[in-house]
């Protein structure tokens, strides 16, 4: 017997599950990586190297500009003692004789017997100093000094006498317990001479109104009328810091001679001559004065 024709079912196949991903890092992004890290590093040893480098330029600018104090008092007073003893003698063979064992205060054994010579025994002349300049103390080499000098002698020959005038260099040592001695002979120097230097004239630019202007005039007048005899106390009230010394001399204010003012800051800047009459001497005595002048409740001269 035939079964009844019957639709056929369609069968359903299970999903198959889908395998996760897994990431893996290859050959190439290891390289990349690399490349970042040595990009990274390298950044941060130029920057590194840059600080480095400006640090260690501070400190050799620092190093430069150090400069070291030398006391040429004692070099200054051995010298003009000498110079007073090498350049005085008398024409009688005692006074030779102790000019002779004073050098030995001062000159190496060598420079002694050099100048053994200078003074004969029948020199005609007797020399006395009159004045002695120091023009410069130049530190040669380490404890090795230069010293310029002019010397003026008046020099006697039976009954002529007349004044003479020269400049020297000597060169002396001096050791780390301050002891000194010469070592080149006294030689023939030229002298420091006028210099031709102008300073630049300074203007009134009208930053100064014409009426502060004679304020400031005003309080000049009468603060360089009463300054020369002017205690520390007084002056308080016109100076501040100290900017003006007490003189205490017998001087008579005459006049201020051509004041220049400029404003700067908010303060006044003057530039004037004042004239006195010396009580004394009775001579006019011209002061010039650079000074800063501002005003609180009254004016006051600040530097």
């Amino acid at each position: 017997m035939k079964l009844p024709f019957s639709k056929k079912e369609k069968q359903v196949q299970p999903k198959k599950e889908k395998k996760a991903k897994v990431r893996t890092i290859g050959k190439r992004k290891k390289l990349v990586l690399f490349l970042w890290f040595l990009l990274i590093s390298s950044l941060a040893f130029g920057i590194y190297k840059n600080f480095t480098a400006i640090d260690q330029h501070t400190i050799h600018e620092r190093e430069i500009i150090e400069s070291r104090i030398q006391d040429t008092t004692a070099i200054e007073s051995f010298t003009r003692n000498f110079v007073t003893d090498y350049y005085s003698w008398e024409n009688e063979t005692e006074s030779l004789d102790e000019r002779t064992e004073k050098l030995k205060d001062y000159l190496t054994e060598e420079l002694q017997a050099l100048n053994s010579d200078m003074i004969r025994e029948d020199i005609p002349t007797s020399s006395n100093v009159q004045n002695i300049n120091i023009w410069s103390i130049t530190e040669e080499k380490e404890n090795i000094f230069s010293v310029v000098y002019s010397v003026r002698q008046k020099i006697t020959e039976e009954k002529d006498s007349s004044l003479t005038s020269s400049t020297y260099r000597v060169v002396l040592y001096q050791d780390e317990q301050g002891n000194l001695v010469i070592i080149q002979n006294p030689t023939l120097w030229n002298q420091p001479e006028k210099s031709y230097f102008t300073p630049k004239q300074v203007d009134s630019n009208g930053t100064v109104e014409s009426e502060t202007a004679e304020e400031v005039t005003i309080f000049l007048e009468t603060f360089f009328a009463f300054y020369p005899t002017a205690t520390e106390q007084e002056l308080a009230y016109y100076v501040k810091n100290n900017a003006l010394p007490v003189i205490e001399k017998d001087y008579t204010f005459s006049e201020l001679v051509n004041p220049v003012f400029q404003e700067i800051d908010n303060q006044i800047k003057v530039w004037v001559t004042v004239r006195y009459l010396d009580e004394t001497t009775k001579a006019t005595q011209f002061s010039q004065y650079e000074l800063l002048l501002e005003k609180d409740t009254n004016w006051m001269i600040v530097k």
